[in-house]
């Protein structure tokens, strides 16, 4: 478990979430970012959350844009941040090596999200750890991430200016352990930047997020891809705020477009009072 602190100087309460529909050109996913965290800022966010795989939606070119691109793209993201005044959590992007330098065997990569602060420092670095490796009812039909991911081990929680915020991505929303870890480790709110199928999201997508606010008493941002990237792939979109109450604060349907959410912490911290959950289960020993 790794936590960083030391929060830039920064005040206010709104998170945006930036839901994206990403095609297979870097180019023009930048630039849609971009759009996007001009609209968040404009609208008063202090930080924006992009998608799993935002910079490129496509599997068997990850390697090469870890290897070529990744720079280019982690500048560009963090030149946004100090222009924007934003935080930024840059959903999931492939690296080629571990958060010690190692090498990671090609053609894998490790799914990586960063957190970027509005002065453009990279804060926290979390590896996706649970890897979709499952057969769906679409026209796709079969996905197996770990052919070309690698998965990480290390859970990751980062003081912001929103609060103390857990990592994670996607598939990990699945795996209710990691999230009371996180709550654990003092999270107080969680991002899980996703692209959720059209199906699985349809069926499971917004009672997981629910149902991770509620078990752990956080705020819950899942950040989704939201629409057709090809004809065999469509994914769900609904990217939604999901308050310690379970009730759903923002949601996005499809495409692409900006949702803001207002974290209130001091409500959080009555909730947490009246109902300590946490202890509860400390005292029950599980």
């Amino acid at each position: 478990m790794s936590r960083s602190a030391d929060v830039a100087g920064q005040s206010g309460n709104t998170v945006a979430l930036l839901q994206m529909v990403s095609t297979d050109s870097v180019a023009d996913n930048l630039q849609q970012v971009e759009t996007l965290l001009a609209e968040a800022a404009s609208q008063g966010a202090v930080m924006a959350v992009l998608p799993e795989n935002f910079a490129l939606l496509d599997t068997a070119n990850l390697r090469s844009l870890a290897e070529t691109g990744l720079d280019d793209v982690v500048q560009f993201l963090c030149r946004q941040a100090v222009e924007r005044g934003l935080w930024i959590v840059a959903g999931s992007l492939p690296m080629a090596t571990t958060p010690q330098g190692e090498e990671v065997a090609a053609p894998r990569v490790r799914s990586v999200c960063l957190v970027i602060d509005a002065l453009g420092h990279i804060r926290a670095r979390y590896d996706k750890i649970h890897l979709f490796d499952v057969d769906v009812s679409d026209a796709q039909g079969s996905y197996r991430e770990s052919d070309s991911v690698e998965p990480g081990s290390e859970l990751v929680v980062v003081d912001t200016p929103l609060g103390a915020m857990g990592l994670s991505i996607c598939y990990d929303l699945r795996f209710p352990e990691q999230y009371q870890r996180l709550r654990d480790a003092g999270a107080e709110l969680i991002v899980v930047p996703s692209a959720f199928t059209y199906v699985t999201g349809e069926a499971h997508w917004e009672v997981l997020l629910r149902a991770r606010a509620v078990e752990n008493q956080v705020y819950m941002l899942g950040v989704n891809q939201g629409g057709e990237h090809s004809p065999s792939r469509k994914t769900w979109g609904h990217s939604m705020a999901v308050d310690p109450w379970g009730r759903i604060i923002a949601d996005c349907e499809m495409g692409v477009g900006v949702v803001l959410a207002t974290i209130d912490l001091d409500a959080q911290a009555d909730l947490r009072k009246k109902m300590p959950v946490l202890q509860h289960r400390h005292r029950s020993g599980f």
